[in-house]
């Protein structure tokens, strides 16, 4: 079985929100568990979640969860999330990221960029940080 690298991603309250705004732009559907039924977490936190999972068509897991009262959030993070694809995957990924600049901030276009790709990046209405590259044409 071979290694696998997988954005988790950490809310405060959004957990449930966030993973549903990114399967209409992905795909796929989310899975939630909860921090009462595992009976961990203040009665306060039973229903907010301790696990969500989004598995997209394309293979794409985000994994996310709402952070416990106690546990602090950084609002600033070092975390990009990438999504890249060949020229035939460009409708689809201009769409993707369409869709993840609305009501966020758009840092770059996407546009034709130096190296022949199109690449842009944008945050999205949570503050995460996404960077689109769509391949250029084959010579």
């Amino acid at each position: 079985m071979a290694v696998q690298l997988t954005a988790y991603l950490a809310f405060r309250s959004e957990t449930r929100e966030a993973l549903g705004f990114y399967a209409e732009v992905l795909g796929g559907t989310p899975t939630f568990s909860t921090y009462g039924e595992f009976g961990v977490g203040t009665p306060a936190e039973a229903d907010k979640v301790m696990h969500g999972q989004l598995v997209t068509p394309d293979g794409i897991t985000l994994m996310a969860a709402d952070r416990p009262d106690e546990v602090p959030l950084e609002s600033e993070n070092a975390i990009s999330l990438s999504l890249s694809g060949a020229a035939e995957d460009g409708d689809r990924l201009r769409a993707a990221f369409d869709a993840l600049s609305a009501d966020g901030r758009v840092h770059e276009p996407l546009a034709a960029a130096p190296w022949g790709d199109w690449f842009g990046m944008t945050d999205d209405r949570y503050g995460l940080h996404w960077m689109v590259n769509i391949a250029g044409a084959a010579a």
